[in-house]
């Protein structure tokens, strides 16, 4: 063996060492400071395993609300933990890198949404939770992918409605439900960056494969799918369908537990336009977040999430009624 291979071998020896103590050591911070690790499913594979709950927006938001530790790390972006914070006011959140944000929740800056809604009176506004704390503030009802449709149709067929940030999840929704509903005209990158275009090829390439997508992505990509659901939703069909290969339209995080789930089938996660490490579509600030950085972060309970209570408390009446509306009857 040449000694450039050997020196390779070592490195990733030392690296799965330094994987396994960091491991060790987040369990032991987590009893010692009574946290819990909450993460998105689109999380690094390392994260996902070591999380107390894994889960999508909706999935989270409820865990949040019912976690009886005192600290809460959220493995994922910045409104994520402003929504534990919003439901834990007295509880330290943290996350483990500030610089996770989303462009989806950027498309939708507070001073434009709010002379939007100003010039829509009278309507009710819904809002994906994949907003700012602020816009929160300024919404009615707060909603997931999982639950939008059903949120929708619990109000009366003659109401008004503005629904935002993401205008593809919109439309989707105003198609699933026959409403006339007023879109604000924000997106997600990662979702609207899956190639159309390469999504034939793939099709050509695997043509027993189901194509199935998240509600984020582009109307042409939804008009193509087998099936249109969130991320758990997509989790449980490959569970359940009986076809053997998938296409899969969203973040590739998901493709871990996918693969969890049902190890004997073939997930395809789909294209991206633009280029990165993997060639599919990858969130890049979810991978911001690393167990070094969760490690630190439960050291030094830091970065802290913040919200300001007047803004929390007319947040915390959009998200309640989220969760109020998303028991199962």
């Amino acid at each position: 063996m040449v000694l450039s291979q050997v020196k390779k071998q070592g490195y990733v020896t030392a690296d799965l060492a330094k994987g396994k103590n960091l491991v060790k050591e987040i369990a032991l911070l987590k009893k010692e400071k009574n946290a819990i690790i909450l993460a998105h499913y689109y999380q690094q594979e390392d994260i996902q395993d070591i999380a107390d709950y894994i889960g999508d927006s909706l999935g989270l938001a409820q865990e949040a609300a019912k976690t009886k530790a005192d600290v809460i790390l959220f493995a994922g972006v910045h409104f994520m933990g402003e929504t534990a914070k919003i439901l834990n006011p007295t509880k330290k959140v943290i996350i483990p890198d500030l610089n996770a944000g989303c462009s989806l929740a950027d498309s939708a800056p507070t001073d434009k949404f709010e002379a939007f809604v100003k010039n829509y009176p009278n309507h009710t506004v819904i809002s994906y939770i994949n907003c700012s704390a602020e816009i929160k503030a300024l919404s009615d009802i707060i909603c997931t992918s999982s639950n939008a449709v059903k949120i929708v149709d619990s109000l009366p067929k003659d109401a008004k409605i503005i629904f935002a940030p993401d205008i593809n999840l919109g439309r989707y929704v105003a198609k699933k439900t026959g409403r006339d509903l007023v879109l604000w005209d924000g997106t997600c990158e990662v979702h609207v960056e899956i190639s159309s275009d390469k999504l034939k090829f793939l099709r050509g390439k695997y043509p027993n494969a189901k194509l199935i997508a998240h509600p984020e992505c582009m109307e042409n990509v939804l008009a193509e799918a087998d099936f249109i659901g969130s991320t758990t939703a997509l989790l449980k069909f490959v569970e359940e369908d009986k076809a053997t290969e998938f296409i899969v339209a969203t973040e590739v995080g998901i493709i871990h537990k996918m693969k969890q789930a049902v190890p004997h089938k073939l997930l395809i996660p789909a294209p991206a336009n633009t280029d990165n490490t993997c060639a599919c579509s990858e969130c890049p600030y979810m991978k911001l977040n690393t167990l070094e950085k969760i490690h630190a972060s439960l050291v030094h309970l830091q970065p802290e999430i913040f919200v300001p209570e007047n803004i929390r408390l007319k947040a915390l009446k959009s998200v309640n009624r989220m969760l109020e509306l998303s028991v199962p009857s």
